[in-house]
């Protein structure tokens, strides 16, 4: 199946096993979760990707307190090698919108770089524009995580008590459209973005618009760490 527009953008985000501390961020990690929304002509086509993925290794515990995943949820879930295909032709020759693209582009080159196929680096084959970047252009100086822009844009920030990389991508396919807006009408087809399933939340419960609910001073806190993490190994 080809996915190939001239003007289609990916939505990605996923969660981990962990980053390290000192020296390479993703090295020996594995991606656990990774959630990619189509949009097409500034509209949602109803069309994603969405894995569970088996690490083969323990999740680390600052981790799992971010995204709550366990690795007795992913014993009989597929590895990142039985899904590549499926990951490498959704996201091909697309504008990849990512939140901190050092930290998700890094991980996904670092996986496809281990199954020794000849994948060339993401940035070869796609465009990729970091969302953090952009935020961090129109407001200088202020935070500008997921959950702060999801504040700033009163854009409703539900069922995020966990992280969740289909869910997060969800979110960020809203704030990368208002931020890049310019006044343009933004086009949402509702039906098809509150249906997106969640398997691990209750089918009631998932996209409820007259829900609001943002993060939490310690999940916020959390994500700060986890930045300034990335940052300290990235600017050696």
């Amino acid at each position: 199946m080809s996915y190939i527009h001239k003007d289609r953008k990916v939505i990605l985000d996923i969660e981990t096993t962990g980053m390290n501390k000192h020296g390479c961020l993703y090295l020996n990690h594995k991606i656990i979760e990774i959630g990619i929304i189509e949009v097409i002509n500034r509209n949602y086509t109803g069309k994603y990707l969405h894995f569970y993925l088996n690490p083969n290794r323990k999740i680390d515990k600052e981790a799992y307190k971010i995204h709550g995943i366990s690795e007795s949820f992913l014993l009989d879930k597929p590895t990142f090698k039985e899904k590549y295909i499926d990951i490498l032709k959704f996201i091909k020759k697309s504008e990849i919108i990512v939140h901190n693209a050092i930290f998700d582009i890094s991980f996904l080159d670092y996986e496809f770089r281990n199954l020794n196929c000849g994948i060339k680096k993401i940035s070869k084959f796609c465009t990729i524009t970091d969302t953090l970047l952009i935020a961090r252009k129109i407001f200088p100086g202020k935070k500008n995580s997921l959950d702060a822009l999801c504040k700033r844009y009163k854009i409703i920030n539900i069922n995020r008590e966990l992280h969740s990389a289909l869910l997060d991508a969800k979110i960020l396919m809203k704030l990368y459209l208002y931020m890049t807006s310019k006044q343009e009408k933004i086009k949402f087809n509702l039906k098809n973005l509150y249906s997106i399933n969640l398997p691990f939340l209750k089918k009631s419960t998932v996209f409820q618009p007259s829900k609001i609910l943002f993060a939490n001073n310690l999940e916020n806190k959390k994500h700060k760490k986890y930045i300034n993490i990335i940052k300290k190994n990235f600017s050696n």
